[in-house]
């Protein structure tokens, strides 16, 4: 009963988690959010701030846990090579885990990415992986932090009996700021500075992405996939892939983000021109679009990522999710990509975070 199901949403300020919390919330779960600060009042019905590097700290949270009974660990430590990390990241589940020890769970959820069929930012894409992404396909050799969280689950549900999933998200585009993984935010930022000084609104990654099929994932149907297969007896114990469930070619959605924000898109020049070289002078120019449009006081550091844009847009390969795992179990839910994109700069504007 639903009444009996309380959910941890680990990593709730961040993109998945936030959306996944509110998702929960209104199906009518009690939640409790997990984060290194603290939370906003109204996203959830109770809060553990916690760094989960702190295994002395995650000890003493142990009883503000004991009652949990379906996890969603929707967070990762990004650090400065893949063997660090394999090493923090295993850690924090490590320490999470051990928090939970009181626990009667029943259910855990881990949200992983594309990385698991591309490795990780220092090989990423090496090898020229299959696409689309099969469910089925094995692990690549070497270095990947989301084997090592996969693992350290594997071991615990073994362990104590209780059922996880695994979900692999594409690009995620919602609305959350100060997050390293989101590309509408950045576009956002980058469009609203090319219309404020005439730079041309170039395509910035290459030239396989540019005309290649694509697809991305909203935070919302990530949300809707991991209260579907929490729900859902015969989804226990699987590995699946998540995407919006339909596909464009870049070409086209940046002329239609272009049409947006009244922009021309210019003509692709035929290599990548990277957002972090081209707006490496764009602080202070952010800066002054903040002052003359009255907009909240937010840097461009805060609320842009070039440098993740850039990898996710400088693929040499294509890159689209097979979805077979959860369509054949009765996962219908879709989400058009162009209104996942407009959704959020709509939501950017009423925030005042970026100017009309």
């Amino acid at each position: 009963m639903k009444e009996e199901r309380k959910a941890l949403v680990v990593g709730v300020s961040g993109l998945s988690g936030s959306y996944a919390a509110q998702a929960l919330k209104a199906d009518g779960w009690h939640v409790t959010g997990l984060s290194r600060s603290a939370q906003p009042q109204g996203v959830v019905d109770g809060h553990i701030a916690l760094d989960l590097m702190d295994s002395q700290a995650a000890e003493a949270a142990r009883s503000e846990m004991a009652g949990i009974t379906h996890v969603f660990i929707c967070t990762w430590s990004m650090q400065a090579s893949e063997a660090e990390n394999v090493r923090v990241n295993k850690v924090m589940l490590e320490n999470l885990f051990q928090a939970l020890k009181q626990a009667p769970l029943h259910h855990v959820a881990l949200v992983t990415g594309l990385k698991h069929y591309l490795g990780p930012f220092e090989s990423y894409g090496d090898g020229k992986p299959y696409s689309p992404f099969l469910e089925s396909q094995p692990r690549l050799p070497g270095l990947n932090f989301y084997y090592d969280q996969e693992d350290v689950v594997f071991a615990q549900a073994k362990s104590r009996g209780f059922q996880w999933t695994v979900h692999r998200p594409h690009s995620m585009i919602g609305y959350v700021l100060g997050n390293a993984m989101n590309m509408a935010v950045t576009l956002a930022v980058y469009a609203s500075i090319c219309k404020a000084t005439g730079r041309p609104f170039v395509f910035p990654g290459s030239q396989a992405q540019y005309n290649a099929v694509a697809d991305v994932t909203d935070a919302r149907i990530l949300a809707k996939q991991l209260i579907w297969a929490a729900n859902t007896p015969e989804a226990a114990n699987t590995a699946f892939n998540i995407a919006n469930g339909d596909v464009f070619r870049w070409y086209w959605l940046w002329a239609r983000i272009a049409d947006y924000f009244d922009l021309d898109p210019a003509p692709y020049p035929g290599h990548p021109t990277l957002l972090e070289e081209q707006m490496k002078d764009a602080g202070p120019i952010w800066d002054d679009i903040v002052t003359r449009h009255g907009l909240k006081p937010n840097t461009i550091s805060d609320l842009a990522s070039f440098w993740h844009s850039d990898a996710d847009l400088g693929r040499e390969i294509e890159c689209i999710t097979d979805m077979r795992n959860s369509r054949v179990l009765g996962f219908s839910a879709y989400q058009g990509s162009l209104s996942s994109f407009t959704d959020v700069f709509d939501r950017l504007r009423k925030e005042r975070i970026i100017p009309e």
